[in-house]
């Protein structure tokens, strides 16, 4: 994908905190121009900063963007269009937004790196209607904020399968949701969000790939270097897979060797 942005890249993961409560409460149809009317403004003002739509699941956008700030500055946007948009029997639509900036590598087909996992999991982590930032993004954020923006320190938080991770809150407006850790029973019943979604969907690819290396290398076979790695595919060893893999082959190999 020639149009993915290269080098360092800032990533945007959105979802609506409830969309399975919305649908049950407005139906189908109602829901149905809900969510057409959510992703036309998450589309419209991710586009005008500059953001490349990676990929889509539910009411879930996955978003690149080549620079930290104008990605702060379309979830700003988007938040605000959000707001003031007539919903639904006056419904409220809160969408979560969860930003991280890494330099990941590009493949063939998409995205490979722990950045892209690390993005979806801020985003998982926060509530609907606020803006979460990891470190990185807020240091390459500086003190230019778009005018009515604050940047809100949250400390440091445990995520799903990543270490943890110091996390801002962009408030907007003066609107703050701040961080209030979940109960110990809530944290046993929590519902995986859509980028929980994306996020596990990476991770069962990159796994995929391991268990056909491994058996290709048992069988005889010699491993292919993948043509494509889903989008953003979790990479999180990527290096060590191949490690692995050619010590499986050699052992694989030795035992050729020695039996045969």
């Amino acid at each position: 994908m020639s149009s993915l942005h290269a080098g360092t890249v800032t990533f945007a993961f959105t979802d609506i905190e409830g969309s399975t409560k919305l649908l049950q409460e407005l139906g189908d149809e109602a829901f149905g121009e809900l969510s057409r009317d959510h992703r036309r403004l998450v589309r419209e003002t991710f586009g005008a900063a500059g953001g490349t739509e990676i990929d889509t699941q539910g009411d879930a956008f996955f978003f690149s963007f080549p620079r930290a700030r104008d990605a702060v500055n379309a979830a700003v946007a988007a938040q605000r269009a959000l707001r003031e948009h007539a919903w639904p029997d006056g419904r409220e639509v809160r969408v979560r937004m969860g930003l991280h900036t890494g330099e990941p590598h590009v493949g063939d087909e998409g995205y490979l790196g722990i950045d892209v996992v690390r993005a979806a999991r801020i985003a998982s982590s926060g509530a609907g209607a606020q803006i979460l930032i990891s470190e990185t993004t807020r240091a390459l954020l500086g003190n230019v904020l778009p005018e009515g923006v604050a940047v809100l320190d949250l400390g440091e938080r445990h995520l799903k399968d990543i270490q943890h991770e110091h996390i801002y809150e962009v408030a907007v407006d003066g609107r703050s949701t701040g961080y209030k850790p979940p109960k110990k029973d809530e944290t046993a019943v929590r519902r995986k969000t859509r980028t929980d979604e994306m996020a596990a969907r990476f991770e069962e690819r990159i796994e995929s790939y391991v268990e056909k290396q491994l058996e290709n290398a048992f069988s005889g076979g010699q491993p292919q270097i993948p043509a494509k790695l889903a989008l953003g595919g979790l990479g999180i060893a990527f290096a060590s897979i191949l490690m692995m893999v050619a010590v499986v082959v050699v052992i694989a190999l030795l035992v050729k060797v020695v039996f045969f």
